[in-house]
């Protein structure tokens, strides 16, 4: 029974503009991936790559005719899938340097071997109606705009908030951070921050130190990936806790996770498995940190429903206390209908609710 694929594009557009460290996005295309079998009429299997434009890998001007290849490769080799096969065929057919695709074939895979549901990991989560807890994100904008967010995130029941730093006036970044703590205790609110490398060798640890002042539970990539001398000594000096994120892209090869790990030892890293290479490589990155005692959690990288409701179920899998990053589904003003309902700042899948996919023949396999 070979199982075939076909791909198209389809550009997610924002609902406001989300200021980041690195631009403005009000637009994001993702490839859905569905997989069908010749012969089980009807049920699919749906996934999705999504590279972030300047910080995924297979950021690239070609990367449709490279995903293409893949799938065309794909469909000529009359393939099935099995548990015990789907680690060779990620590994064999899909280069290192495509993580996104890797991600979304391995999560259409999953959900046809589980019966085309769009239910690929069985568990509380996604079978009894558990919620997952997460931070509400604070995109960065003027003073006024991001305090606005903050008073939306409150009033949707979210008792962790994650603001994203370094584009704005620090001075101010730092003013809506004493707002909030004027307000809330760390008892009540955690706060995380998120500065996406914009930190500087020269300015990091005056920075961290001033942010210290706001009881903050962790800083995101205070500066850019791979100065390990100046990150190894911010993970070991910052009165803030440091996660690690774009300091993990790229690095596929178990020894060098590993080494980057043991040498850097930040407190916590964080796993986006769009831009890891999907959830087998999340996976060994949760192993070693579980290893090395280093906290983790995982965070979507605004895929569409089809990618957030995989990287959803996934994540619980592992009954992770910590607040995950998975808020990214109610951005979009044409995002696929889903189950996916955020309340009290939890993720909930309603099994009752109805998706709403594209259909089986998006295009003519590669």
């Amino acid at each position: 029974m070979p199982l075939k694929i076909v791909y198209k594009p389809h550009t997610l557009h924002f609902r406001k503009e989300a200021g980041t460290s690195r631009g403005v996005l009000t637009q994001k295309t993702s490839w859905i991936i569905i997989v069908t079998d010749s012969e089980k009429p009807g049920v699919a299997g749906y996934g999705e790559c999504g590279p972030l434009q300047g910080l995924s890998v297979d950021d690239v001007p070609d990367f449709e005719a490279r995903l293409a290849d893949v799938c065309g490769i794909f469909n000529e080799l009359d393939l099935d899938v099995f548990p015990f096969n789907l680690g060779i065929i990620l590994e064999q057919l899909i280069p290192e340097n495509l993580p996104s695709v890797r991600a979304g074939i391995e999560m259409a895979l999953l959900d046809i071997m589980n019966g085309g549901q769009r239910v690929l990991f069985k568990n509380a989560f996604s079978n009894n109606g558990e919620g997952i807890l997460m931070n509400g994100l604070i995109w960065m904008g003027s003073y006024e705009n991001m305090l606005a967010q903050v008073e939306e995130k409150l009033s949707l029941g979210f008792t962790t908030l994650k603001m994203k730093v370094g584009a704005i006036d620090f001075e101010q970044e730092c003013r809506i951070l004493e707002a909030i703590r004027q307000r809330f205790d760390k008892g009540t609110i955690t706060l995380r921050v998120d500065a996406n490398g914009a930190f500087t060798a020269d300015n990091a640890k005056e920075r961290l130190s001033l942010l210290s002042a706001f009881d903050l539970h962790s800083i995101e990539q205070p500066v850019k990936a791979g100065q390990h001398e100046l990150m190894a000594d911010l993970c070991a000096s910052s009165p803030v806790p440091v996660a690690l994120d774009e300091e993990l892209i790229g690095i596929t090869n178990y020894r060098d996770k590993f080494a980057l790990l043991k040498k850097l030892a930040p407190p916590f890293i964080i796993l986006k498995p769009t831009l890891l290479g999907g959830f087998t490589a999340t996976s060994e990155w949760i192993e070693i940190a579980n290893r090395l005692h280093i906290g983790w959690w995982i965070t979507s990288a605004l895929e569409s429903n089809i990618g957030l409701n995989a990287i959803a179920q996934y994540a619980a899998k592992f009954n992770n206390p910590l607040p995950q990053g998975l808020g990214t589904g109610q951005l979009y003003t044409n995002n696929f209908d889903s189950p996916l309902t955020v309340e009290n700042g939890h993720l909930y899948y309603k099994k009752e609710v109805a998706w709403t996919l594209p259909g089986h023949a998006l295009a003519e396999p590669a």
